[in-house]
């Protein structure tokens, strides 16, 4: 029952899982913008501005503005950037020339009724030798210029403040001297996070392929000693029941996309504090149940758990539990309880890794691509889903759906869970890099079905499928974050890049093997009856 029950959660919430998002995205610190194009004295890019602020030659806060099309570019480093002292604006919009003199001061103006190539112009003629300005809402504005106005050329750096980070700078202002800097980082290359992330999306597939090859070889060693004894029992029992593995179909693979789809919209649409909570207690009963089947697992392997691993204990409305499961329980869910209450702190996101990986490891050995007829329906479906939601909603959306979900816009949380994620350890803007469950878990079934038809196959790991697929997938993943780096940060469908590398290799080998028709219909090696073997011995 322990079995049933569980691979009825898992396959279940597996299709949950599969349905959030699929993606790869390090934060966006340059914005392009297709509706404003650039012209001469007005191709800026729109980036990110680092402001912090000095009370009284004291640093008490640090804003984040983002940089007009116009105007003077700024430096990319902290050290070369002058330390300024800041003057308001009189009038506050800086539509005509400033009442108050300026000798090199940045400039401190509200948005008001003129332009913002107007408002430049003004504060450069008035001495300005910078011009902050404060929206009228939170978010920032990216400031164009005009299609009618002619003189573009800005001589000084134009930066947009959101509208409580310019209220606190005036707040600041009125009995004391304020001074800022402006400076525009740059991301490293190849920040070390996503070396980590890598190995992290590799390794689990490892551990989880060979857990499931594992399963598998067993489940068919113990069928032949069934067979071989003339057992009833195995011809009693339905494969379900007694294999405790649920086989994905080509029905269901379809419909991943249509439900995927569905889902991705209304989280899109819905998209709220409260919603946010919702899955972190769906994350959470999740990653409880993915932690408890691992450790389950791991401790059975030594012989001093492996007979509470073997007795059980019936519960009511649950079943029967082995001892062994009763044991780690209450340290999987004050795991998660942990994770949830503290899942703002800068260290939770090692918690939030710790269950994704327990969670995603337990999908993928217990939900299962019995050939590579399903396999390329799936990821070929999750391909087309993958390049629609982030890049062809646009048009519809005007944003991508499929990142605004993974980043959790507009919910006042750090994204949602469904993530793998590792802070941006030597990045100037912060920030984690993050790899959708999706990314994992799909190209994932692949890999671990090549394993299982090579152990039962009994190729050797030079002659098989797992290795070249394992590869496959490596470089796939490796592709997206060069990608990634070259796109200054802008998320990418990981499909996009591991798919083609993950499916081709596997079909490019099988038709070169003369494999090809055998992995696509029936996925598992030709085994002679063991009433025949036996009956052969015995001539």
């Amino acid at each position: 029952m322990e079995l049933r029950n569980r691979v009825l959660y898992c396959s279940l919430y597996a299709v949950a899982v599969l349905l959030c998002c699929s993606d790869v995205f390090a934060g966006d610190i340059v914005h392009q913008d297709d509706v404003a194009p650039k012209r001469p004295g007005c191709d800026n890019n729109f980036v990110l501005v680092k402001v912090p602020v000095w009370v009284n030659h004291e640093e008490i806060a640090e804003f984040v503005g983002v940089g007009a099309r116009f105007g003077l570019t700024l430096e990319s480093k902290e050290k070369r950037a002058n330390q300024t002292r800041v003057a308001l604006a009189d009038p506050p919009d800086c539509c005509s020339t400033p009442k108050n003199k300026l000798t090199g001061e940045v400039i401190l103006v509200h948005r008001g009724k003129c332009s913002f190539v107007t408002k430049g112009n003004v504060a450069e003629a008035a001495g300005a030798s910078a011009m902050l300005i404060i929206n009228n809402e939170k978010e920032l504005f990216k400031m164009v210029c005009e299609a009618n106005e002619t003189d573009v050329h800005v001589g000084i750096p134009v930066v947009m403040l959101p509208q409580d980070a310019g209220e606190s700078l005036k707040q600041n202002m009125k009995n004391s001297s304020v001074s800022i800097q402006m400076y525009s980082p740059q991301r490293p290359e190849v920040d070390v996070a996503e070396v980590f992330l890598w190995l992290m999306a590799v390794g689990t597939i490892l551990c989880a392929s060979y857990w499931s090859a594992w399963s598998a070889r067993e489940a068919a060693i113990e069928q032949d000693k069934l067979l071989k004894d003339g057992s009833d029992e195995f011809l009693s029992n339905d494969n379900y029941g007694s294999s405790g593995f649920v086989d994905i179909n080509t029905t269901s693979a379809i419909l991943f996309v249509v439900i995927a789809s569905c889902f991705l919209i209304m989280l899109y649409k819905l998209m709220s504090l409260l919603f946010i909570e919702i899955l972190v207690v769906v994350f959470c009963i999740g990653g409880v149940e993915g932690l408890q089947t691992c450790l389950v697992a791991l401790l059975s392997c030594f012989r001093c758990f492996e007979r509470f691993a073997e007795s059980y204990v019936k519960v009511p409305f649950v079943g029967a539990v082995s001892y062994l499961t009763l044991a780690v329980s209450p340290f999987c869910i004050t795991f998660a309880v942990v994770w949830a209450v503290r899942r703002r702190d800068s260290f939770a996101w090692i918690g939030q890794d710790i269950l994704g990986i327990a969670l995603i490891i337990t999908v993928l050995q217990i939900i299962r691509v019995p050939n590579l007829k399903v396999g390329t329906v799936l990821l070929s479906c999750a391909f087309l889903y993958d390049i629609f939601w982030v890049f062809v909603s646009k048009w519809w959306f005007h944003k991508s759906v499929m990142i605004v979900v993974a980043r959790g816009d507009g919910s006042g949380e750090d994204g949602i869970p469904m993530l793998l994620k590792i802070p941006r350890m030597f990045d100037p803007w912060g920030g984690y890099s993050i790899i959708g469950f999706g990314d994992i878990i799909l190209p994932g079934l692949l890999v671990a079905f090549s394993l299982r038809y090579d152990w039962l196959s009994k190729k050797s790991l030079k002659t098989g499928y797992f290795l070249w697929a394992m590869i496959a997938y490596g470089l796939g993943l490796l592709i997206t974050y060069v990608a990634l780096n070259m796109m200054d940060g802008h998320g990418q469908p990981a499909l996009l890049y591991i798919v083609p590398f993950t499916l081709g290799t596997l079909i490019t080998l099988g038709k070169k093997r003369g494999e090809l028709k055998h992995l696509w219909t029936q996925g598992e090696p030709d085994r002679p009856c063991p009433h025949v073997q036996l009956q052969q011995d015995e001539q």
